[in-house]
């Protein structure tokens, strides 16, 4: 997770990890506490004993939680660094590098941690690094650079091309091509692993013999080396599912008596990725559930009118890992009316979701700046560290990014104060998705409107050949003065990794998902797109995958009710040709 572009002086982060500035937060009615330090540390936590524990170097970006639920559901304890001397003395070293390559090389050569990091990879001992702790082995990084690295690697590590038509950042399932001496990957041929960044090394002569990995994504890049007992990794083991566990096994108990899993697959290449989706909110009686609305509407059509209740959001959750979703997506759908920081069990849901579903997690609703019945401003910096380190990989802004992208179309200036800009700068674009609900507005004529419309494949109520999509927000409930396309344009250039496209018409429909409007922003955007509301039965997404450049589908009803599950999906889709993952 390496998109960022910030100098470190605006570094800003939940206090008590490595190196980077804090800020003092208190959270109100929560157990929640941070103390305020202006000094370099690293958090600490209780040592098991030294067979069984793994060092850990937190610098304190992004979520690192689902690592930490990895190595805890393999069995083994954790010691965080907190000296430079802990990373000399580690047996087993995790480094999962998140966030920006140039904060994180100034935090590490601020607090002696780089020398130690050099010396202890010179001297092959057991290392794994991830993502951007692949990337600082290398010579020197352009990302808002050049910065330079530990120059252990010989090579430059530079961004994607987004001109040759691959959308960036790279983010889902990907294909390895795996060399025989790679130990840690030798169980996983022909799987797919879980990638999300922008900036990657490419091989050459010179670093030839470090590579025990490539993929493809435009141009073949590496994916993984392993020198000796040095092993690094560009994807994500701790959200790849099993395949990721079977990965972080191998290098942490290589003498396990754990049997072994056949993960023999056919992964080629890019997968498109099947998300499932929750809506969860507070029923009449208090209790979280997951429900869904019919165009919005979450409440039963009875006398009773209450909430529709489709289960727990925690279980739920950890069925539609095994079940094979790809993603998992939680939207708050209260979020917006409420105090978001004291929302515990919201945060409880993602911890606990965390602890045993090894795939990324999204959450949305209520990530805004606000202020409190004591006058206590939180920015929206602030409630996202918060949902990051509770365990979600990604955030999903909805009506703050539409208020953002109205200002920035009409002022042409980017403030960098709005939520989506705060977050993608600190955390990363990849780790922004912005949520768009629109509303079709049927035409006579594509100039009857300032916003981009299309043609439409079915006609509307009046014989209108055309129609424009008019955002939303407050859950559907205000239409805005701008359209799909326009929002979609304005939010790429402020800082989201993806777009997440609804559409308030076909929401509990099941007549498949809005192509027309898919079609549109998926080609106006060069980042990922996600399609949203309609999906009824499997042939919908082998629709919108086959006519549109959608990189991912999202449902929710059809997987809660059990009408279509997620493998019956993935079956239809690899018989259409479609590459999935399995």
């Amino acid at each position: 997770m390496d998109t960022t572009t910030l100098n470190s002086s605006s570094f800003t982060t939940v206090p008590g990890s490595l190196g980077l500035r804090n800020q003092p937060l208190k959270l109100h009615r929560t157990a929640i506490h941070f103390k305020s330090s202006t000094n370099f540390s690293v958090r600490a936590s209780a040592v098991g004993g030294s067979d069984s524990t793994v060092t850990l170097l937190d610098y304190g970006a992004g979520n690192v939680q689902s690592i930490r639920n990895a190595i805890r559901y393999l069995g083994l304890d954790i010691k965080d660094v907190q000296t430079p001397e802990d990373i000399l003395n580690a047996k087993r070293l995790i480094f999962p590098g998140v966030g920006a390559f140039a904060s994180m090389m100034d935090v590490l050569n601020k607090n002696g941690m780089a020398e130690a990091l050099r010396a202890y990879i010179e001297n092959d001992r057991p290392f794994l690094g991830i993502c951007l702790g692949l990337h600082l082995l290398f010579e020197s990084s352009e990302e808002n650079g050049p910065v330079k690295g530990l120059g252990l690697i010989p090579g430059v590590v530079g961004r994607f091309d987004s001109s040759n038509g691959c959308r960036v950042p790279h983010i889902g399932w990907n294909a390895l091509q795996v060399k025989n001496d790679s130990v840690i990957l030798d169980e996983i041929a022909n799987r797919h692993v879980y990638f999300v960044h922008s900036y990657r090394a490419v091989p050459s002569e010179e670093n030839e013999e470090w590579i025990s990995s490539t993929c493809n994504y435009g141009i073949d890049f590496i994916s993984s080396i392993r020198r000796g007992n040095v092993h690094a990794v560009q994807f994500h083991p701790e959200k790849s599912g099993d395949v990721g566990l079977s990965i972080l096994r191998k290098f942490l108990l290589p003498n396990s008596s754990v049997t072994k899993k056949s993960f023999e697959g056919k992964a080629t290449k890019l997968a498109k990725r099947v998300i499932a989706c929750l809506d969860v909110r507070t029923n009449d009686n208090g209790d979280l559930v997951v429900t869904k609305g019919d165009q919005y509407d979450v409440r039963e059509q009875t006398k009773e009118n209450e909430v529709r209740n489709l289960g727990k959001p925690v279980e739920l959750a950890g069925q539609y890992y095994l079940d094979g979703a790809d993603e998992v997506s939680f939207l708050n759908i209260t979020g917006f009316r409420d105090f978001p920081l004291g929302d515990l069990p919201m945060l409880q849901i993602l911890r606990y979701t965390s602890e045993n579903v090894f795939v990324p997690l999204t959450v949305g609703g209520g990530i805004r700046d606000f202020t409190d019945a004591n006058g206590r401003y939180y920015s929206s910096l602030e409630v996202a560290s918060e949902y990051f380190r509770s365990g979600a990989d990604k955030i999903s802004i909805g009506s703050d990014a539409v208020y953002a992208a109205e200002e920035y179309l009409k002022t042409g200036v980017k403030t960098g104060k709005s939520s989506l800009e705060q977050i993608s700068r600190v955390y990363g674009n990849q780790a922004v998705v912005v949520s768009i609900d629109p509303r079709r507005q049927y035409l006579t004529s594509p100039y009857e409107v300032g916003f981009k419309s299309v043609k439409v494949t079915n006609l509307g109520p009046n014989g209108e050949e055309y129609a424009w999509y008019q955002c939303t927000v407050n859950g559907g409930r205000e239409g805005r003065p701008i359209g799909a396309y326009e929002l979609a344009k304005a939010v790429e250039e402020l800082g989201a990794g993806e777009i997440l496209l609804n559409c308030i018409d076909c929401d509990g429909q099941g007549k498949g998902f809005d192509i027309d409007l898919i079609k549109l922003i998926s080609d106006a955007v060069s980042i990922p797109v996600i399609a949203s509301s309609g999906a009824g039965k499997a042939e919908h997404f082998s629709e919108v995958f086959s006519q549109t450049n959608a990189s991912a589908a999202l449902a929710a009803g059809i997987f809660h009710r059990k009408e279509v599950p997620i493998q019956s999906v993935k079956d239809h889709l690899l018989k259409k040709g479609i590459e999935v993952r399995m």
